[in-house]
């Protein structure tokens, strides 16, 4: 254990996680046919557990253990109201914009271009384009 500690205590670079979630969204691909789909997922209340319901778990319940083992799981208090309510309005207009779509990031950006899609690319280039300004005007007007 005290190996593997090693290899989790310190964080990992970005492009590894990136290439490993790449690998594991082709290998789904391959084994089921299809990508991963976290908005399917969630309709498990509708149509009974799923598989990518059980995927979705299996991150959630992964990114815990490995935030346990690096020792980096801290709750934090909250700030102030404004932190609240900036939280809230993002989050609802994730939803609303995923619900819009038909999708979200994960079916538009990491199911896509393991998938080869060409959409994928464009996605990719216009989020970061669209965080890009988003964090100028947050950092500009909220904070």
């Amino acid at each position: 254990m005290k190996g593997l500690r090693k290899y989790l205590k310190k964080p990992w670079p970005y492009w590894l996680g990136g290439v490993l979630l790449g690998l594991i969204n082709v290998a789904l691909l391959s084994l089921i046919g299809m990508p991963w789909k976290v908005t399917q997922g969630l309709l498990f209340l509708e149509s009974g557990i799923s598989n990518y319901t059980i995927l979705n778990i299996g991150i959630i319940v992964g990114s815990l253990v490995a935030t346990l083992l690096a020792s980096e799981f801290k709750i934090k208090k909250i700030k102030d109201r404004k932190q609240v309510i900036t939280a809230l309005a993002g989050g609802i207009m994730m939803g609303y914009g995923a619900k819009l779509a038909s999708g979200c990031n994960i079916g538009a950006f990491f199911s896509a271009i393991p998938s080869f899609s060409l959409h994928g690319w464009f996605f990719g280039i216009f989020a970061f384009l669209g965080a890009g300004l988003g964090v100028k005007l947050i950092v500009r007007f909220v904070l």
